[in-house]
């Protein structure tokens, strides 16, 4: 397999550069670099957009007062280890995205698909703010900092972050086309995969009436991460029509087992910090999400399923999408309804 595939980094203006729309490509293009968005060559970027901008919000848009009362008074002890390194992994998640989106981006030749980039740093930004609101809300600046730099101390956890860490800088320290597909599903998979052992774990404190401000803004989370798995599934598309000769059954397989090697560090980081002590949650209903949530990555972008079976979302684990829905309406302790949110419901079609 050819490894130095040549990929060029895009300028800042291309004077002599190609105006028609078909000279566009996800890299490598010819255009100007003129942000032309009324002559765009990949229609979905219009509705993408238009998704993303309507999901705009900001954190303290939530009441965290209960949550305050819940972490001290309402949490057990495991919940509590659960919820302080399930919120340092996320936060890691997104401090990595703000900072290698760019990257990627420096080679994305189509200025609509890179417009849509740029908003989805912006986004990744507002969920680093989120993670801050929570953790100014219900903990001390003690606490606040060992919670974000937890990984200093949990060896398990660092470990974690060098190898998700390490498969963007195999991109950063030799670009080129292999290398372009690979951190393409790398980002597909950290969007897809290794935020929901986090989105259950959150979503499962809300439905058992405990920190539903944090499971609210988890919600808004979610629902933006569906939109950038979104994106890159579409980037992930359109780049293997456009450059067909790099899908080889090589290249096909490494992409498989990124998302099995994803799949397996997850599951494993899920048994860490939930285990079986968190009620509502077991190692098996974890393994089980996971893999089906695999197989729906792999073949969403056209590879085949990972693990065999695991091809329906798992009935112990539908309360996961159903309590990701806006509009999703829940019964606390006393009876008592709850609307969450009076926006569009979120959707998962991948």
């Amino acid at each position: 397999m050819e490894e130095n595939i040549k990929l060029n980094k895009k300028g800042l203006f291309n004077p002599s550069g190609d105006i028609s729309i078909n000279a566009k490509a996800i890299v490598n293009g010819t255009s100007t670099n003129i942000n032309d968005l009324n002559n765009i060559k990949y229609k979905w970027v219009s509705n993408w957009y238009r998704q993303a901008i309507s999901n705009f919000w900001i954190p303290e848009e939530v009441n965290m007062n209960q949550d305050i009362k819940d972490y001290r008074k309402s949490l057990t002890i495991a919940e509590r280890r659960s919820y302080n390194k399930t919120l340092s992994f996320l936060i890691y998640l997104d401090s990595l995205q703000t900072l290698n989106l760019p990257n990627i981006n420096e080679y994305i030749s189509a200025q609509e698909v890179s417009f849509c980039i740029n908003l989805q740093c912006f986004q990744e930004d507002i969920h680093s703010q989120s993670y801050a609101y929570i953790l100014d809300t219900i903990c001390s600046p003690d606490e606040r900092n060992s919670i974000i730099y937890d990984f200093k101390n949990d060896s398990i956890m660092l470990k974690r972050y060098e190898f998700i860490n390490g498969k963007y800088e195999e991109f950063i320290d030799n670009p080129n086309l292999i290398s372009f597909i690979k951190v393409l599903v790398a980002n597909y998979i950290l969007e897809g995969l290794y935020f929901y052992t986090g989105f259950m774990f959150f979503y499962n404190l809300g439905r058992n009436s405990k920190m539903n401000g944090t499971a609210q803004i988890i919600r808004k989370v979610n629902k933006d991460e569906n939109n950038h798995l979104s994106l890159f599934k579409n980037i992930i598309l359109e780049f293997k029509k456009e450059h067909k000769e790099i899908f080889t059954l090589e290249v096909e397989s490494i992409l498989e087992n990124m998302i099995k090697e994803a799949c397996i560090q997850e599951i494993e980081w899920g048994f860490y910090i939930i285990g079986n002590e968190i009620r509502g949650l077991n190692i098996d209903m974890i393994k089980d999400y996971i893999k089906y949530l695999g197989n729906i990555r792999a073949t969403s972008i056209g590879l085949k399923p990972i693990f065999e079976g695991h091809l329906k979302e798992p009935l112990s684990m539908s309360w996961v999408s159903n309590f990701s829905k806006d509009d999703y309406i829940k019964l606390d302790n006393y009876g008592n309804s709850s609307l969450y949110s009076k926006s569009s419901t979120l959707k998962d079609d991948l």
